[in-house]
């Protein structure tokens, strides 16, 4: 009987409403932490803190990658992927510089000025694509 009820489609979206509200900066915000989390790991030398600091850029890293695939996923469509034809290459060179290739494997700062210059090159095009 509770086949019968069950959802046959699982979706998910960034909140339970799918209320339209999209915006690059919440991806920069975490981008930003990203790099302030490298830059007090490189200039500490107490190791607990040097472990925090790491869990948490790792943590805000997931953060930027799963703000990301938002825009990417919901936001965009493909009138903007028509219009902008690098929008696919800047979702995926910025969710990889997010990743474990990225700033999830180093303590280098300026892997995250990468990550925030891909995320500034996303919001300008974002901001385009809301004159139109």
């Amino acid at each position: 009987m509770r086949s019968l009820f069950a959802p046959i489609t699982t979706v998910h979206a960034h909140c339970d409403l799918p209320c339209g509200v999209y915006d690059p900066a919440q991806a920069k915000i975490e981008a930003q932490s990203v790099k302030a989390c490298m830059e007090k790991h490189n200039a500490s030398d107490d190791h607990d803190f040097k472990a925090r600091a790491i869990s948490i850029k790792e943590a805000r890293s997931t953060m930027v990658k799963e703000h990301l695939w938002v825009l990417w996923t919901d936001y965009f469509k493909a009138p903007h992927f028509e219009k902008y034809p690098n929008l696919n290459t800047l979702f995926n060179e910025a969710t990889k510089l997010a990743g474990a290739g990225g700033t999830k494997s180093t303590n280098d700062v300026a892997v995250a000025d990468a990550l925030l210059a891909k995320i500034d090159e996303i919001a300008e095009i974002f901001w385009e694509t809301k004159k139109a």
